[in-house]
């Protein structure tokens, strides 16, 4: 009697490696243990950089938010300590947004982040 081998289920796992593969070049889209290699780096690098990708546009939105509070006469530092000192609960990604959209809401959240700072002196 012949082996099992479970030849079905096998050869639709293989193609769907191939299937991941394409697009790939030579004959790592085409032959299996290349494509299986091929497709486990990829696989390795999104599950990274999906993590990475959330540290990067934090980097951008501090970056943009820089920008816009120098042009304000205040750093990013000292702005950000404002407005936490004012109890205003708003993250980077969404002060980017208005620092670029809307420079007059912007400059009121400057100017309330500078008005806690002069209310609450810096203790020594």
């Amino acid at each position: 009697m012949p082996r099992a081998t479970n030849a079905p289920a096998s050869r639709q796992r293989r193609k769907r490696r191939i299937k991941m593969a394409s697009g790939y070049r030579g004959r790592r889209s085409k032959l299996f243990r290349y494509a299986k290699e091929s497709v486990n780096h990829g696989l390795v690098y999104a599950f990274r950089d999906r993590k990475a990708k959330k540290r990067s546009f934090r980097g951008l939105w501090i970056v943009r938010l820089n920008a816009a509070c120098r042009s304000q006469d205040i750093t990013y530092s000292s702005f950000m300590n404002g407005l936490k000192k004012a109890k205003v609960a708003l993250d980077r990604k969404v002060l980017a947004d208005i620092a670029v959209r809307d420079g007059g809401a912007f400059a009121k959240l400057v100017e309330l982040a500078k008005k806690s700072l002069k209310a609450a002196p810096a203790a020594a």
